[in-house]
């Protein structure tokens, strides 16, 4: 009985540590379209994230391609659902070349947003200051 539940207290242990609690993936696809009002444009991108619950660390890597000229800004915007506008929520330092990776530690509320999908990511050009391209962020 004791190696039965030795095994089981193992097995238990390397899951935990295989896959930590509250890690969520996250994803951006980033175009003209999804800008309010919406952008033409031939430029398109693409967001991976990872947000980890324990820590509040929200991860990405970010990239992008053909917008009108470089990149001037980018940043997370919430809390917004898709077809809203909203203020800046996290910059995106370094943005000027893709791809870009950083990461920011989020609050309880604004990771409850995040989760909720009331961020977006927006990348801005000189043609386009208000935002070139734009993408909610999703499961």
């Amino acid at each position: 009985m004791k190696t039965i539940l030795f095994a089981t207290l193992a097995l238990g242990t390397a899951t935990v540590l295989a896959s930590p609690a509250g890690a969520e993936k996250l994803k951006a696809t980033l175009d003209g379209k999804s800008e309010v009002p919406p952008i033409t444009t031939s430029a398109a991108g693409t967001a991976d994230l990872d947000y980890d619950a324990a820590s509040k660390k929200l991860a990405w890597k970010l990239s992008y391609s053909g917008l009108s000229g470089p990149a001037t800004a980018a940043h997370f915007h919430g809390p917004a659902e898709a077809g809203k506008n909203a203020g800046v929520a996290v910059a995106i330092p370094n943005a000027t070349k893709s791809p870009v990776e950083g990461s920011a530690t989020r609050t309880d509320a604004q990771a409850a947003d995040l989760l909720a999908g009331k961020y977006y990511i927006n990348i801005h050009t000189q043609a386009n200051p208000a935002g070139e391209i734009r993408g909610q962020v999703t499961k």
